[in-house]
Protein backbone atom coordinates (compact mmCIF):
# COMPACT_ATOMS: atom_id res chain seq x y z
CA UNK A 1 0.00 0.00 0.00
CA UNK A 2 1.35 3.07 -0.89
CA UNK A 3 1.60 5.96 1.32
CA UNK A 4 1.11 9.54 -0.10
CA UNK A 5 3.59 12.41 0.33
CA UNK A 6 1.79 14.92 2.65
CA UNK A 7 1.47 14.40 6.29
CA UNK A 8 -0.24 16.17 8.37
CA UNK A 9 2.10 16.83 11.65
CA UNK A 10 0.26 18.55 14.80
CA UNK A 11 -1.93 20.98 12.80
CA UNK A 12 0.93 21.38 9.73
CA UNK A 13 0.68 19.67 6.20
CA UNK A 14 4.41 18.53 5.75
CA UNK A 15 6.39 15.80 2.88
CA UNK A 16 6.36 12.56 4.72
CA UNK A 17 10.20 12.68 4.11
CA UNK A 18 10.34 15.60 6.97
CA UNK A 19 8.48 14.04 9.53
CA UNK A 20 10.85 13.75 12.49
CA UNK A 21 10.32 13.00 16.39
CA UNK A 22 12.71 12.46 19.17
CA UNK A 23 13.71 9.05 20.86
CA UNK A 24 12.15 9.95 24.02
CA UNK A 25 8.55 10.03 22.43
CA UNK A 26 6.03 8.56 25.02
CA UNK A 27 4.04 6.31 21.86
CA UNK A 28 7.37 5.24 21.09
CA UNK A 29 8.71 3.73 24.40
CA UNK A 30 5.67 3.26 26.65
CA UNK A 31 2.47 3.11 23.94
CA UNK A 32 1.06 6.25 25.33
CA UNK A 33 -0.96 7.09 22.77
CA UNK A 34 -4.19 6.72 20.65
CA UNK A 35 -5.16 5.88 17.03
CA UNK A 36 -7.89 5.47 14.28
CA UNK A 37 -7.80 4.09 10.89
CA UNK A 38 -10.31 5.85 8.65
CA UNK A 39 -11.75 4.56 5.48
CA UNK A 40 -11.94 6.73 2.35
CA UNK A 41 -14.17 5.35 -0.45
CA UNK A 42 -13.43 7.53 -3.74
CA UNK A 43 -12.00 10.30 -2.29
CA UNK A 44 -14.58 11.35 0.66
CA UNK A 45 -14.26 10.17 4.52
CA UNK A 46 -16.91 7.06 5.37
CA UNK A 47 -17.90 7.11 9.08
CA UNK A 48 -15.60 10.04 9.40
CA UNK A 49 -17.84 11.48 12.51
CA UNK A 50 -17.68 8.41 14.76
CA UNK A 51 -14.20 8.08 14.00
CA UNK A 52 -13.49 10.80 15.57
CA UNK A 53 -15.75 10.88 18.34
CA UNK A 54 -14.25 7.35 19.74
CA UNK A 55 -10.56 9.44 19.44
CA UNK A 56 -11.75 11.73 21.78
CA UNK A 57 -13.16 9.28 24.19
CA UNK A 58 -10.17 6.99 23.79
CA UNK A 59 -7.87 10.14 24.91
CA UNK A 60 -10.17 10.74 27.58
CA UNK A 61 -9.98 7.53 29.19
CA UNK A 62 -5.99 7.78 29.10
CA UNK A 63 -6.13 11.26 30.31
CA UNK A 64 -4.40 13.00 27.13
CA UNK A 65 -5.44 16.66 26.19
CA UNK A 66 -6.10 16.47 22.61
CA UNK A 67 -4.98 19.85 20.97
CA UNK A 68 -7.68 20.49 18.78
CA UNK A 69 -11.56 19.98 18.75
CA UNK A 70 -13.60 17.85 17.17
CA UNK A 71 -14.59 20.07 14.40
CA UNK A 72 -11.03 21.35 13.87
CA UNK A 73 -9.59 17.69 13.66
CA UNK A 74 -12.46 16.69 11.19
CA UNK A 75 -11.21 20.15 8.81
CA UNK A 76 -7.53 19.06 9.04
CA UNK A 77 -8.33 15.07 8.04
CA UNK A 78 -10.90 16.85 4.71
CA UNK A 79 -7.39 19.13 4.11
CA UNK A 80 -5.01 16.33 4.32
CA UNK A 81 -7.18 14.26 1.68
CA UNK A 82 -7.38 17.46 -0.03
CA UNK A 83 -3.77 18.16 -0.09
CA UNK A 84 -2.96 14.62 -1.54
CA UNK A 85 -5.45 14.94 -4.39
CA UNK A 86 -7.17 11.78 -3.18
CA UNK A 87 -9.50 10.26 -5.60
CA UNK A 88 -9.51 6.80 -5.15
CA UNK A 89 -10.02 4.30 -2.20
CA UNK A 90 -7.51 4.63 0.76
CA UNK A 91 -6.95 4.67 4.63
CA UNK A 92 -6.08 7.11 6.88
CA UNK A 93 -3.77 6.33 9.70
CA UNK A 94 -4.14 9.25 12.90
CA UNK A 95 -2.14 8.98 16.06
CA UNK A 96 -2.31 10.91 19.20
CA UNK A 97 0.58 10.95 21.53
CA UNK A 98 1.01 11.97 24.91
CA UNK A 99 4.42 14.03 23.42
CA UNK A 100 8.36 13.75 23.66
CA UNK A 101 9.96 14.11 27.35
CA UNK A 102 12.91 12.70 29.12
CA UNK A 103 11.63 8.96 30.16
CA UNK A 104 9.44 8.48 32.81
CA UNK A 105 6.23 6.54 33.77
CA UNK A 106 4.61 9.76 35.64
CA UNK A 107 3.18 11.95 33.26
CA UNK A 108 5.19 15.36 32.27
CA UNK A 109 4.19 18.40 32.66
CA UNK A 110 3.44 21.15 29.94
CA UNK A 111 4.25 18.66 27.44
CA UNK A 112 2.52 19.32 24.45
CA UNK A 113 1.15 15.97 22.37
CA UNK A 114 2.41 14.77 19.07
CA UNK A 115 -0.36 14.37 16.85
CA UNK A 116 0.30 13.03 12.70
CA UNK A 117 -1.84 11.15 9.91
CA UNK A 118 -0.92 9.91 6.78
CA UNK A 119 -3.09 8.50 3.86
CA UNK A 120 -2.35 5.37 2.18
CA UNK A 121 -3.73 4.10 -0.95
CA UNK A 122 -6.19 1.09 -0.17
CA UNK A 123 -8.52 -0.31 -3.03
CA UNK A 124 -11.10 -2.64 -2.12
CA UNK A 125 -10.88 -6.69 -1.77
CA UNK A 126 -13.40 -7.48 -3.92
CA UNK A 127 -12.07 -11.59 -4.21
CA UNK A 128 -12.00 -12.32 -0.27
CA UNK A 129 -15.15 -9.96 0.59
CA UNK A 130 -16.99 -12.04 -2.08
CA UNK A 131 -15.80 -15.63 -1.47
CA UNK A 132 -15.14 -15.35 2.10
CA UNK A 133 -11.90 -16.53 4.23
CA UNK A 134 -10.79 -18.52 7.09
CA UNK A 135 -9.55 -18.07 10.85
CA UNK A 136 -8.00 -19.18 13.72
CA UNK A 137 -9.45 -19.17 17.53
CA UNK A 138 -6.95 -18.28 20.44
CA UNK A 139 -7.53 -17.15 23.97
CA UNK A 140 -7.89 -13.86 24.49
CA UNK A 141 -5.12 -12.49 26.57
CA UNK A 142 -5.36 -8.41 26.33
CA UNK A 143 -6.15 -5.86 28.76
CA UNK A 144 -9.77 -5.00 30.05
CA UNK A 145 -9.79 -1.58 28.74
CA UNK A 146 -9.77 -2.72 24.75
CA UNK A 147 -12.76 -0.06 23.77
CA UNK A 148 -9.75 2.64 24.20
CA UNK A 149 -8.13 2.15 20.51
CA UNK A 150 -4.86 2.28 22.37
CA UNK A 151 -0.90 1.78 20.89
CA UNK A 152 -0.56 -1.04 22.68
CA UNK A 153 -1.67 -3.63 20.73
CA UNK A 154 1.00 -6.56 21.08
CA UNK A 155 -1.00 -9.58 22.39
CA UNK A 156 -3.16 -8.57 18.95
CA UNK A 157 -0.21 -8.68 17.20
CA UNK A 158 0.80 -11.84 17.72
CA UNK A 159 -2.68 -13.32 17.47
CA UNK A 160 -2.83 -12.03 14.06
CA UNK A 161 0.56 -12.73 13.23
CA UNK A 162 -0.03 -16.62 14.10
CA UNK A 163 -3.34 -16.50 12.00
CA UNK A 164 -0.85 -15.86 9.13
CA UNK A 165 1.58 -18.12 9.52
CA UNK A 166 -1.24 -20.81 9.16
CA UNK A 167 -2.66 -19.15 6.18
CA UNK A 168 -5.71 -17.44 7.71
CA UNK A 169 -6.86 -13.82 7.87
CA UNK A 170 -7.87 -13.49 11.49
CA UNK A 171 -7.73 -14.91 14.66
CA UNK A 172 -11.14 -14.79 16.79
CA UNK A 173 -10.27 -14.66 20.63
CA UNK A 174 -12.43 -15.96 23.42
CA UNK A 175 -12.30 -15.33 27.16
CA UNK A 176 -14.14 -18.50 29.90
CA UNK A 177 -14.78 -19.89 26.53
CA UNK A 178 -17.26 -16.93 25.50
CA UNK A 179 -15.97 -15.32 21.95
CA UNK A 180 -14.87 -11.79 22.73
CA UNK A 181 -14.13 -10.26 19.10
CA UNK A 182 -10.86 -10.94 16.64
CA UNK A 183 -7.59 -9.72 16.90
CA UNK A 184 -8.31 -6.39 14.70
CA UNK A 185 -12.18 -6.60 13.87
CA UNK A 186 -15.15 -7.44 15.97
CA UNK A 187 -17.21 -10.49 15.23
CA UNK A 188 -20.29 -11.94 15.10
CA UNK A 189 -22.55 -15.58 14.30
CA UNK A 190 -25.84 -15.65 12.78
CA UNK A 191 -27.78 -18.24 13.65
CA UNK A 192 -32.20 -19.12 12.99
CA UNK A 193 -32.07 -15.37 11.38
CA UNK A 194 -30.64 -13.30 13.82
CA UNK A 195 -27.20 -11.90 14.59
CA UNK A 196 -24.96 -12.49 17.42
CA UNK A 197 -22.27 -10.38 18.77
CA UNK A 198 -20.55 -9.19 22.07
CA UNK A 199 -22.54 -6.65 23.93
CA UNK A 200 -20.95 -3.20 24.27
CA UNK A 201 -18.20 -3.30 27.40
CA UNK A 202 -15.06 -2.42 28.34
CA UNK A 203 -13.40 -5.41 27.17
CA UNK A 204 -14.06 -5.23 23.28
CA UNK A 205 -13.22 -2.31 20.71
CA UNK A 206 -16.91 -0.27 20.26
CA UNK A 207 -15.92 -0.27 16.66
CA UNK A 208 -17.41 2.37 14.14
CA UNK A 209 -18.41 -0.11 11.57
CA UNK A 210 -20.29 -2.16 14.16
CA UNK A 211 -22.73 0.62 14.87
CA UNK A 212 -22.98 1.15 11.20
CA UNK A 213 -23.78 -3.15 10.85
CA UNK A 214 -26.57 -2.53 14.01
CA UNK A 215 -28.30 0.29 12.20
CA UNK A 216 -28.53 -2.16 8.82
CA UNK A 217 -29.75 -4.81 10.55
CA UNK A 218 -32.36 -2.81 12.12
CA UNK A 219 -33.42 -1.34 8.41
CA UNK A 220 -33.87 -5.06 7.26
CA UNK A 221 -35.48 -6.21 10.53
CA UNK A 222 -33.11 -8.40 11.17
CA UNK A 223 -32.61 -8.87 15.06
CA UNK A 224 -29.35 -7.61 16.29
CA UNK A 225 -28.66 -9.69 19.57
CA UNK A 226 -25.72 -8.48 22.01
CA UNK A 227 -25.21 -11.67 23.97
CA UNK A 228 -22.15 -13.16 23.66
CA UNK A 229 -21.98 -16.69 22.25
CA UNK A 230 -19.47 -19.57 22.79
CA UNK A 231 -16.80 -21.35 20.68
CA UNK A 232 -19.13 -24.43 20.91
CA UNK A 233 -21.54 -21.88 19.35
CA UNK A 234 -19.59 -21.82 15.94
CA UNK A 235 -19.65 -25.15 14.88
CA UNK A 236 -23.36 -24.94 14.67
CA UNK A 237 -23.72 -21.81 12.88
CA UNK A 238 -25.54 -20.52 9.92
CA UNK A 239 -23.26 -17.79 8.99
CA UNK A 240 -20.40 -16.01 10.75
CA UNK A 241 -19.14 -12.80 9.83
CA UNK A 242 -16.19 -10.06 11.03
CA UNK A 243 -16.37 -6.17 10.39
CA UNK A 244 -13.59 -3.18 10.65
CA UNK A 245 -12.78 -0.35 8.59
CA UNK A 246 -10.21 -1.92 6.10
CA UNK A 247 -12.54 -5.02 6.11
CA UNK A 248 -15.43 -4.00 5.91
CA UNK A 249 -17.75 -6.52 6.49
CA UNK A 250 -16.18 -10.23 5.80
CA UNK A 251 -17.73 -13.49 5.14
CA UNK A 252 -15.77 -15.90 7.72
CA UNK A 253 -16.64 -19.31 5.71
CA UNK A 254 -14.01 -21.47 8.27
CA UNK A 255 -12.71 -21.41 11.67
CA UNK A 256 -9.78 -23.71 12.78
CA UNK A 257 -10.78 -26.69 10.69
CA UNK A 258 -14.77 -25.91 10.78
CA UNK A 259 -16.36 -25.19 7.75
CA UNK A 260 -19.17 -22.46 8.47
CA UNK A 261 -23.01 -23.95 7.18
CA UNK A 262 -22.14 -24.93 3.38
CA UNK A 263 -18.50 -22.88 3.48
CA UNK A 264 -20.31 -20.00 1.49
CA UNK A 265 -21.10 -16.23 2.59
CA UNK A 266 -24.72 -16.46 3.97
CA UNK A 267 -27.72 -14.34 2.83
CA UNK A 268 -27.70 -12.21 5.82
CA UNK A 269 -24.02 -11.29 5.56
CA UNK A 270 -24.66 -10.02 1.77
CA UNK A 271 -27.59 -8.37 2.85
CA UNK A 272 -25.22 -6.39 4.91
CA UNK A 273 -22.55 -6.19 2.66
CA UNK A 274 -25.31 -4.73 0.07
CA UNK A 275 -26.36 -2.11 2.60
CA UNK A 276 -22.58 -1.11 3.42
CA UNK A 277 -22.21 -0.22 -0.18
CA UNK A 278 -25.12 1.64 -0.08
CA UNK A 279 -24.26 3.35 2.87
CA UNK A 280 -21.00 4.44 2.04
CA UNK A 281 -21.48 5.43 -1.78
CA UNK A 282 -19.96 2.94 -3.36
CA UNK A 283 -20.28 2.94 -7.13
CA UNK A 284 -21.62 0.00 -8.77
CA UNK A 285 -18.38 -1.07 -10.86
CA UNK A 286 -16.61 -1.91 -7.50
CA UNK A 287 -19.41 -3.43 -5.21
CA UNK A 288 -19.51 -7.36 -4.22
CA UNK A 289 -23.01 -6.98 -4.33
CA UNK A 290 -24.53 -6.23 -7.76
CA UNK A 291 -28.69 -6.47 -7.98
Amino acid sequence: MSIYPIMLSQTKFVHRDNINYPFEERGLQFGDGVYEVIRIYNGNYYLLNEHVTRLFRSAEAVKINLPFTKEEVSKLLAELVEKNDITTDAKVYLQVTRGSAPRDHVFPNNVEANVYAYVQHLPRNLDLLKNGVSTITRRDTRWENCYIKSLNLLPNVLAKQEAKEQGCYEAILHKDGFVTECSASNVYLVKDGKIHTHPIRKNILHGCVRMSVERFATDLKIPFIEEGFSIDDITTADEIFLTSSTSEIMPIVQVDSNLIADGKPGSITKQLQAAYEADAHISSTKKVIVN
